[in-house]
């Protein structure tokens, strides 16, 4: 069967519902696939709805390690069957793992793509979790977590999730779990997490790049189309309350001379109307140029910082909003100080008209440069069809930007951005914090 394009063709800038297919497979998977001939390479990417929200509280780390695991061997291949193959051909192949999904894909070029195909589909389906490996795997994941243990920004970003959720919320607690948890976890856990809780329900698989739509989605049928796996449905998350009080906490790390500082609150999901305002509002307040207001206020004129700036985790659940910033310890208190009166002008001040104009003309600007490769296409269609965006959403969201006013910033930076009740976090050498 050839991947060929009978007529190879340029493809059009922004994908959209005129050159994107979307099938479902018989077992629950939806396929996407937009051919693009101006390369010789195809990414794959996709999820299965399987993350470290379903793991127990006891077992963190569950879910990254199982994932960790299934390109080490299956039924059919060794793992050194598996790497000597794909390498072979100048292929990638992953799997990961984060909150709610497992994340999957690889990129070749498109006449390896039936080799990468069947390999996915034989790591998802038949992983055996070769108890050498595991031993290996384990040791790594302790190896890096206490690397992670020794990060101030790593340190600062978890005490400052568990300051802010519930302990029975996932988003309390490391994806890649403790040493103590890890330790513990046996290849029968991952074994038996895996039967539990991988199939193809609900999940995506995007497609991206020198293929014929048909014919890929023969290879997919064939590999991935007769896959059923578990049918567990995803746990609820527990309601997450706002705050209404400032909880600080410090953590003393020997040895370091940096301090890093996180500062937010619960925020919101993507699914929610906000959504895009509060992506402008916070353009303008930490990311534009060197971290919007926050950049220019804390680390330029008063050279507080060596970084500063904002973000908001906006996904399947209502991820946080936060300020962060690496200082010297003598100066988190001041640093804390300016970031907070920000946030009281963001909300008491409308923003200057040239501010809005500067992110919309540059948030709608960038959008042709967000789809330029293969990889960036495949993650900007995962993320619309895992949120329901529609296939015209890149069309869409132009207008969405732009309809963006004064008022609307201000009321999300009143909604979201809350200088009286907020968490801190802040790991360094021992301090107090103001």
């Amino acid at each position: 069967m050839s991947l060929e394009s009978p007529t190879p063709r340029g493809s059009v800038l922004l994908p959209g519902p005129h050159d994107v297919t979307r099938h479902r497979l018989p077992n629950g998977m939806t396929v996407l696939v937009r051919e693009n001939w101006t390369s010789q390479a195809v990414v794959l990417r996709g999820i299965l709805r399987v993350g470290s929200a379903h793991e127990p509280r006891d077992a963190a780390g569950l879910a990254q390690f199982t994932a960790s695991l299934v390109t080490r061997g299956t039924a059919r291949r060794s793992f050194a069957d598996i790497a000597e193959s794909i390498e072979s051909v100048g292929a990638t192949l992953g799997v990961g793992c984060g909150y709610f999904l497992t994340t999957f894909g690889g990129k070749c070029l498109h006449d390896d793509l039936p080799l990468l195909i069947d390999t996915l589909g034989d790591v998802l389906q038949r992983p055996t979790f070769p108890p050498e490996h595991v031993s290996r795997v384990r040791d790594q994941i302790l190896n890096s977590l206490r690397q992670r243990e020794a990060n101030t920004g790593i340190v600062a970003y978890q005490t400052f999730a568990r300051l802010i959720y519930p302990p029975d919320h996932p988003f309390a607690r490391s994806v890649s779990g403790s040493r103590d948890s890890v330790a513990n976890l046996t290849r029968d856990d991952l074994a038996a997490f895996y039967i539990a809780h991988y199939g193809p329900r609900d999940s995506i698989l995007v497609v991206a790049g020198a293929v014929q739509t048909e014919a890929v989605l023969v290879l997919l049928e064939a590999a991935l189309g007769g896959w059923q796996g578990a049918t567990r449905p995803a746990p609820g998350l527990p309601a997450v309350p706002n705050l209404s009080d400032i909880r600080q906490e410090t953590v003393g790390l020997p040895g370091k001379t940096q301090s890093d500082l996180v500062l937010g609150a619960p925020g919101l999901d993507r699914a929610h109307a906000d959504y895009v305002p509060m992506w402008v509002a916070n353009s303008i307040l930490g990311q534009m140029g060197i971290g919007g207001r926050l950049g220019e206020r804390v680390r330029e004129q008063a050279g507080l910082a060596y970084y500063a700036r904002s973000t908001f985790d906006a996904g399947l659940g209502a991820g946080p909003w936060y300020a962060r910033a690496g200082v010297n310890p003598a100066n988190v208190e001041r640093a804390v100080g300016l970031i907070l009166d920000e946030m009281r002008r963001m909300r008491d001040q409308p923003v200057a008209a040239w501010e809005l104009a500067d992110v919309q003309a540059y948030l709608t600007g960038s959008l042709p440069l967000d789809v330029e490769t293969n990889e960036s296409v495949a993650s900007e269609l995962m993320d619309i069809e895992l949120y329901g965006l529609g296939l015209d959403y890149l069309y869409r969201l132009p207008g969405l930007i732009n309809a963006v006013t004064l008022a609307d910033v201000q009321a999300v930076a009143r909604r979201w951005m809350t200088p009286d009740a907020y968490a801190l976090a802040v790991a360094g050498p021992d301090m107090v914090t103001g």
